[in-house]
């Protein structure tokens, strides 16, 4: 079987395979019109050589197919990413393939051959960066990554799109001190992560720059879904004083503090007002709909899967890591306090 130390191409697989370079490149492209026999011969050669079709062109024109990757099960927030994606595919002709996580956890060469095998051209995660080992694997597979809103900013080696999350949170809590509120808790996610504690100063500088103080145990962090938000929300309305506002960071947990403060039967937003962040599909069927910081998902989403074509075509582009802007979205979810709230110590909590 021909091994040579160069880079493999289609007719060693097809001398291997004893076919023809056209139906080689049938297999890589997903025809039809080849024999079932013949075409797991050939996609068990590209395995083995590890073959990486050129991302520059196709052999027949086919569309070209790009993996998708998001954390874990389809949500609102990651559906809107996917949905932005597949509408951007549509109008470059690519295909979008939702994969598995799982498949991605152990990464490394057997990962990515499989990925060539099935004629992927590129990959893209959703708040989850490759780790090193992941990205060699990739490169030697001479296929490009891209990042969509990464819970850390990757290295200049990776492509990523993400937003304007420190803006974000300055948005959503000067909104809340506009309306008049001084007890304003941050429900975050994961505390070591860049985009949270982007979201974090965002809230701190607008209470720094009111004059306003946090007080102690205001600041949680904790993860982004909905269980999370229900779990510190209760010990957040266990301090005394309350809050009389939440800003979260993400719609999910934002709907975690509703659902704990309709539990004690408190209002929204007579008595409590609550901000999220996202604003995906769960904001406006929230009962009051919920005010949130509108990260461009759709439009995030459709920008990693161009920056991944472009990639695969060999094309340069203009930044390795883009923000989009966010933008505060007012909903019935928050409300002026009925009588202006004095300042709080830091004493008194």
């Amino acid at each position: 079987m021909p091994t040579g130390a160069g880079r493999v191409t289609l007719a060693t697989i097809a001398a291997s395979a004893g076919v023809s370079v056209a139906t080689v490149s049938k297999v890589l492209n997903g025809r039809s019109d080849v024999a079932p026999a013949t075409r797991a011969l050939v996609r068990s050669l590209l395995a083995e050589h590890g073959y990486a079709p050129s991302p520059s062109r196709r052999q027949d024109g086919a569309p070209a197919t790009v993996e998708v990757q998001p954390p874990g099960e389809l949500c609102a927030y990651s559906a809107e990413i996917v949905n932005g994606m597949i509408e951007a595919g549509a109008e470059a002709g690519a295909a979008i393939v939702v994969a598995d996580s799982a498949s991605m956890a152990g990464g490394g060469t057997l990962w990515t051959r499989g990925l060539v095998a099935a004629g992927r051209r590129a990959v893209i995660t959703v708040a989850c960066e490759p780790s090193p080992a992941q990205r060699a694997a990739l490169s030697r597979a001479r296929l490009p990554v891209v990042v969509v809103d990464p819970l850390n900013l990757p290295d200049g080696q990776v492509a990523s799109v993400g937003s304007t999350n420190f803006a974000g949170g300055l948005a959503a809590t000067e909104h809340l001190l506009a309306l008049g509120h001084r007890r304003i808790a941050y429900l975050g996610g994961p505390a070591d992560t860049t985009a949270n504690q982007a979201r974090m100063h965002g809230y701190r500088a607008a209470m720094e720059a009111a004059g306003v103080p946090v007080l102690p145990g205001y600041v949680r962090a904790a993860g982004y879904c909905y269980p999370d938000g229900l779990r510190e929300a209760q010990r957040l309305l266990d301090l005394r004083p309350m809050p009389s506002a939440v800003f979260a960071a993400s719609d999910e947990i934002a709907v975690g503090v509703l659902h704990a403060a309709r539990g004690r039967g408190l209002r929204v937003p007579q008595d409590l007002s609550v901000v999220g962040f996202d604003d995906t599909q769960i904001a406006s069927m929230t009962s009051p709909r919920l005010t949130t910081i509108r990260q461009p998902l759709r439009e995030m989403g459709a920008l990693a899967l161009r920056t991944a074509l472009r990639l695969a075509a060999g094309q340069a582009i203009e930044s390795r890591h883009i923000e989009l802007a966010t933008e505060l979205v007012v909903r019935e979810s928050s409300l002026a306090t009925l009588t202006p709230q004095p300042s709080p110590s830091c004493d008194t909590a």
